[in-house]
């Protein structure tokens, strides 16, 4: 391949930017800077930054959620308040609980650990994905969301527990359809949605070792991912969003798939 026969705009650029050219690529970018000095001494200095960025965020992508938020134990505040909620005080308290526990989970997050290595595999897995798929025009899924339920039957028999697509609408995004991937030993289901404005979502989900862990957050470029595992499976949320964004997109996931193993 020539420089003349790969197009270099501002995509390449930030493709290189990201590290996330193959090598005869990456030659051409490079050759291609070395006549415009310029544009290599702006390139240079994005990627100055982003790796001052990221050394100094590192830390903050792997925090731990506290473990009164962990999955098992939201589960358990959810069944409480499920009998609390015979009267319209409990019911009102629930709610307000509910409210305050999304504002700490995404503000109050705990001290730095590492975090556990399916998780991250999960994350990484879906970020994988979400940057291979969602930048195609003409082929973003494999099965359209006009064949939905074939979509669902199909990829729950692949991955052996029962999906569903989780209603997103309440944050403008709509189900375009779905494929199945390589994940892990065995296989993932990536489901992608967008909105109005064309900007793109995915949920991906495999089977992964491990008991229940707290939710995630991981970023990778643009594209922010919160990733959990829930009885053997592992599911992430993955967009070019922030984190505050993403956050309670990914806990309408949790609770939509809650219960359909």
């Amino acid at each position: 391949m020539t420089g003349r026969e790969f197009s270099i705009g501002d995509e390449a650029l930030q493709a290189f930017v990201d590290e996330r050219l193959d090598d005869e690529r990456r030659a051409a970018v490079e050759a291609h800077l070395a006549l415009h000095p310029e544009l290599a001494e702006r390139v240079a200095l994005e990627r100055r930054q982003r790796a001052i960025l990221r050394s100094r965020l590192e830390a903050k992508f792997a925090e731990p959620i506290p473990a009164r938020l962990r999955i098992a134990n939201l589960r358990a505040a959810r069944r409480t308040s499920w009998t609390r909620g015979w009267t319209s005080a409990a019911a009102a308290a629930a709610l307000f609980v509910s409210g305050a526990t999304a504002g700490w989970f995404a503000n109050q997050i705990g001290p730095a650990a590492s975090p556990p290595a399916p998780t991250v595999s999960v994350a990484q897995g879906a970020q994988a994905a979400y940057r291979t798929f969602v930048v195609e025009v003409a082929h973003p899924v494999e099965v359209g969301v006009q064949q939905e339920t074939h979509l669902l039957q199909w990829l729950s028999k692949r991955l052996g527990r029962k999906l569903a697509a989780p209603d997103l609408s309440p944050f403008g995004y709509r189900l375009m359809g779905g494929r199945l991937l390589p994940g892990g030993s065995g296989a993932a289901a990536q489901l992608m949605y967008d909105d109005a404005s064309g900007r793109r979502l995915t949920i991906y989900v495999r089977a992964a070792e491990g008991t229940e862990t707290a939710f995630r957050f991981q970023k990778e470029g643009e594209a922010a991912t919160f990733a959990w595992i829930d009885q053997g499976f592992g599911f992430a949320v993955t967009a070019t969003t922030t984190r505050q964004e993403l956050l309670p997109i990914a806990e309408a996931v949790y609770r939509g798939f809650e219960g359909k193993s």
